[in-house]
């Protein structure tokens, strides 16, 4: 049962990193005026970065009960729950608490923790 905890908190992770990519592309950027141009592509960039690593933290919490190893899903498991636990807290304080993407995050490592 365990596993399958961890591994839907992969699907949920990769879930959350695609809303959040995209939602960034069509309601932020497409906004927002940045110049010069190559700034606003830096940026974009820096935000998909963000995305990019929500979803490999995502597949690796989804590989994690595949491995040999307990310590190594263990410190995939708590790697990744500081990760999204900071995504957790800078969410809910920036935006005080008006968007859904701290609750997201929270299911995700809910189910991580509840995998461990």
């Amino acid at each position: 049962m365990r596993d399958l905890l961890l591994q839907c908190s992969g699907f949920a992770a990769i879930a959350v990193a695609i809303i959040h990519g995209v939602l960034g592309e069509t309601r932020v950027f497409a906004r927002a005026t940045i110049e010069p141009p190559r700034l606003r592509n830096l940026i974009r960039l820096c935000w998909q970065v963000g995305t990019i690593g929500w979803i490999c933290g995502g597949i690796l919490l989804i590989a994690a009960p595949s491995m040999a190893s307990e310590p190594a899903r263990h410190w995939i498991i708590a790697t990744m729950v500081v990760m999204y636990g900071f995504g957790i807290v800078g969410n809910a304080w920036v935006l005080r608490g008006r968007h859904f993407g701290w609750m997201a995050l929270s299911a995700v490592v809910a189910l991580a923790v509840a995998g461990y």
